[in-house]
């Protein structure tokens, strides 16, 4: 019990204002790094700032969004692997801005925790520059909020925030969708930042530890494997759409799956089909399948299944926009086809998934 005579400060209260600026200071190289036009990647600011101009943009439309990682962080906490989850953060916000058509330009995170660990932060920091230099935006921003009482010890959680533009009539999806027109996919990088509440419920069931060899992927334990970061799309996509003109929609797979990401992007009275056996499925869906007992319909609508962006393409454009992605180290997988849909399932399947 405190000594009532004694007066409090904020440190006797759980807050360490010391170490949050250590580790400003730590980071300010990392965010430096990840400058570009329009953008000196300064941080310590009330606000980040942004030049449009300076960007090449004549008649911009911005495009916003965020998001989150989800429980995939409970692994990075439990294994004391931090330095990753900060390219999902990005990942999961820029690559819902490609699909839009736009460039990102920067990006703002949010920690929070109830302790600050200053190195802890740092490799989360790391990891979120990385994703932005991967992205090509800028780190502008942020906030650290440590709330004692809020997160059991050592917690923590990430939410990101990432701004990007378009010229005007150049937004995704185009007006012209149509029954006929090609489906193409580019491949994950595993399971990405959705379905981990389901991940972590199937390796409990396993009884596997974070530090066991993953069963899927030799050479690597279970959490390094799991926690593989999110494929960013964005300078692949960006090349292509400046040289091509074929992508009339991208869907970004992500929580929901196919039944619930690809409507989005559709017209009404527009489906899709998708032919199964095209997509080459990832040794961990099938571990997660196998070990979990999950059905295809439920890998289908929790998981990307091999699958993290959808490609929309007019038929006569096929090749073009298949030699402009392969131009950048990039595969187009055939995945099936506009169909016209007045009804539920919009999505729709033939043959059955490698699991």
């Amino acid at each position: 019990m405190s000594d009532p005579s004694k007066g409090l400060t904020y440190a006797d209260a759980g807050v360490d204002i010391d170490a949050g600026n250590d580790m400003v200071q730590e980071i300010k190289p990392l965010v430096r790094a990840t400058r570009r036009p329009g953008a000196d990647a300064e941080i310590g600011g009330f606000g980040g700032l942004f030049d449009l101009k300076a960007a090449g943009f004549v008649d911009p439309i911005l495009v916003a969004a965020n998001d989150g990682v989800g429980t995939k962080v409970k692994i990075a906490i439990e294994s004391g692997i931090h330095d990753t989850v900060g390219i999902d953060l990005v990942a999961m916000c820029v690559n819902d801005l490609i699909v839009q058509g736009a460039e990102p330009l920067f990006f703002l995170d949010y920690y929070a925790t109830g302790k600050l660990d200053p190195k802890a932060g740092a490799a989360v920091v790391k990891g979120i520059a990385e994703g932005c230099l991967q992205a090509g935006c800028a780190l502008i921003g942020g906030e650290t909020a440590e709330m004692p009482g809020l997160y059991a010890k050592g917690d923590y959680d990430l939410a990101g925030f990432a701004v990007g533009a378009a010229e005007r009539g150049r937004l995704l999806p185009a007006g012209d969708i149509r029954e006929g027109d090609q489906v193409f996919g580019l491949a994950s990088s595993g399971v990405h930042s959705n379905g981990f509440s389901l991940v972590r419920r199937i390796v409990e069931r396993t009884g596997l530890k974070w530090t066991d060899p993953a069963p899927f992927a030799p050479g690597k334990t279970l959490a390094e494997a799991l926690l593989t970061p999110t494929r960013i799309y964005v300078k692949a996509i960006l090349a292509v759409l400046k040289k091509a003109n074929g992508v009339k929609a991208l869907a970004h797979i992500t929580g929901g799956g196919f039944p619930d990401n690809l409507p989005r992007v559709l017209p009404d009275g527009c489906g899709i089909h998708l032919n199964l056996s095209s997509i080459p499925v990832p040794p961990v869906f099938k571990w997660l399948a196998k070990a979990g007992g999950v059905a295809e319909a439920e890998m289908l609508r929790t998981f990307n299944c091999g699958v993290g962006m959808v490609v929309v393409v007019a038929p006569e454009k096929a090749a073009e926009v298949s030699q402009a992605f392969a131009d950048v180290g990039e595969t187009l997988l055939s995945l099936g086809v506009v169909t016209s849909a007045a009804q539920e399932p919009r999505v729709t399947y033939s043959e059955s998934l490698a699991l």
